[in-house]
This record gives structure tokens, C-alpha cells and sequence, in this order.
């Protein structure tokens, strides 16, 4: 991924740092109680991207006082922090095409912030550690993400390389982009009221969604901005199939069970980016309106 050049978002909050507590750029608050990174689990990765934080979330507030920030590109010692640099091209680029996506069909683009975090992190849906994976909370209306995800997607599930982390941040902000469409409180509301195998299955249409729109992002990416190189798309498509219901659960405990689905086969993941991608148009990123996504 062509990334070096790009433009750096200011819209990254990062709250690591090597006693606990929160460095990052803006203002936030204090989170007590962070603990050691934990390793990611099986059976909770089966809940990454796009887990719903009112489910897996635990209820608490932040606390502290208020801390002085360094920029995006500085480690807490002045030093170059390239993970993170290329974090907020990534994140900027998102920002690029959905501006421009939004403004063609007469709507706004509200930035979301990306928070990283080491250990543990309090957002407006509650208290999470970093086995919950990266996740979107609509409350606040932020992406979360501890850095060591990228780690065991890369060794234990073998997807490795720059486009496939981005594909983890554009489709967090394919959440994003639904909460704006209020696609994502629709579907809430309507989970409500059905049995758990009814809410799992608008979950699966949700978080295809998000795939898709990720898609999208990478499409546009590479026609406007040039920055996909050649095995960006397969890079990608790898980290959508890798983190599959079916796969993970067949990983995890030796079968599959469909009902308990929340974010789709390894097929349906990798062939809903690939859908975004091909076109570039989020209309085409309807999985509700089909029988079966």
C-alpha cells in the first residue's frame, strides 16, 4: 500500500503509553484500571470487527484529569511512531472518499476518532479489554483498536500485510457510515424483537455491510488516490476469509453452527468486500434486500 504520502488525519486519540496512562492527540480523560494485553481468543475473534458493544461491553465511567497530547506521528519519547502514521493516512484516506461520498448525494460526513489503547479502554459503551477486538462504539461515535490485534491476525490467522490492517479500519468505519445512515439503530431496534437465530442473522447483514462499504473505501482508494498496490486486494480479501464464522468456530471448537452466526461465512465476508470493491458504489452494499446475503 502506497501510504507514505498520504495525508495524515488529526482524528486519533491515543491513549498508550508505558505507565497506563492515556497520551494521544485532543483532550480525553484518564482510564483507571488498565491492565496487561491480553491474547485474543478463538472464540472472541469470532466477534471482531464490529462487535456490538451493548452486548459485550461492561458498563463504567471515565475518570481522571484531563492530559496534554502528543501528535500523531510522536512516541511518547519525540521518536517516529510508524504504525501509527500509517493509522492516520489510512484513517484519512476513509475520510477522503466518504466526504466525497456523502457530498454527492447532498449528505455530510461526520469524522469518527480513532482511539488506540493498550490493554483496556473505556468508551462511551463501556469498559473493554482488547480481546473484544476493534469494535465502533455508536455512542461516542469512535473506533477503538489496541495495536496487538494486527499481531495475532498476522501469526495465529494468517493474514498478513498493511491493506489487510486497513481493511480492519475501513470496516470499522463502515459502521461508522451506518450509524450516520441510522442503518445501524434500525437494525438494533429490530433485534430487539426477535429470537436470538433472527438477531444473529441481521447481525451476519450488518457486519457484511460494513465489509462491503469497507470495499468501497478500497476501490476508491485505488481509482482516485493510487495508493493499492498489486496484492493490496488479495491481502484483504485473505483477512475478510481468515475471520469467518465458519472458520473460526471450525478453528475453535471443531464444528459449525450457522445459527450462531454474527458476521458471516469466510465466503460471504471476502465476497462482499470484493462486491464493494469491483463497483465502488455504496447503494450496491444493500445485503437487507436480499433473501440470502
Amino acid at each position: 500500500m502506497l501510504w507514505r504520502h498520504g495525508r495524515r488525519s488529526e482524528n486519533i486519540e491515543d491513549r498508550r503509553s508505558a505507565d497506563g496512562r492515556p497520551i494521544g492527540y485532543g483532550r480525553a480523560r484518564a482510564v483507571g484500571g488498565v491492565g496487561g494485553v491480553g491474547a485474543i481468543a478463538i472464540v472472541v475473534l469470532a466477534l471482531f470487527l464490529g462487535v456490538d458493544p451493548t452486548i459485550l461491553l461492561e458498563g463504567g465511567q471515565i475518570g481522571g484529569s484531563p492530559v496534554s497530547y502528543a501528535p500523531p506521528s510522536s512516541r511518547i519519547d519525540g521518536t517516529p511512531d510508524e504504525r501509527k502514521e500509517f493509522l492516520a493516512v489510512v484513517l484519512a484516506d476513509t475520510e477522503e472518499t466518504w466526504h466525497g461520498l456523502f457530498g454527492a448525494s447532498g449528505r455530510r460526513y461526520e469524522e469518527p476518532k480513532l482511539v488506540l489503547f493498550s490493554g483496556a479502554v473505556q468508551s462511551a459503551c463501556g469498559f473493554a479489554q482488547a480481546a473484544v477486538g476493534p469494535f465502533y462504539c455508536p455512542g461516542d461515535r469512535k473506533l477503538y483498536l489496541d495495536l496487538s490485534f494486527f499481531e495475532d491476525l498476522s501469526r495465529r490467522f494468517g493474514a498478513p500485510g498493511d491493506f489487510a490492517q486497513a481493511y480492519v479500519i475501513a470496516h470499522e468505519v463502515g459502521h461508522h457510515v451506518q450509524a450516520l445512515l441510522g442503518i445501524s439503530q434500525r437494525v438494533h431496534a429490530a433485534r430487539a424483537r426477535q429470537s436470538p437465530a433472527e438477531a444473529n442473522a441481521m447481525s451476519v447483514r450488518l457486519e457484511l455491510q460494513a465489509d462491503c462499504f469497507a470495499g468501497v473505501w478500497a476501490h476508491h482508494a485505488d481509482r482516485v488516490r493510487g495508493i493499492v498496490e498489486g496484492g493490496d486486494l488479495d491481502e484483504a480479501l485473505n483477512a475478510a476469509s481468515a475471520i469467518g464464522d465458519d472458520r473460526l468456530q471450525r478453528q475453535g471448537r471443531g464444528y459449525i453452527s450457522p445459527d450462531s452466526f454474527t458476521h458471516g461465512t469466510s465466503a460471504q465476508r471476502a465476497g462482499w468486500f470484493r462486491r464493494g470493491f469491483s463497483g465502488g458504489d455504496p447503494q450496491a452494499c444493500d445485503t437487507f434486500a436480499l433473501d440470502q446475503p
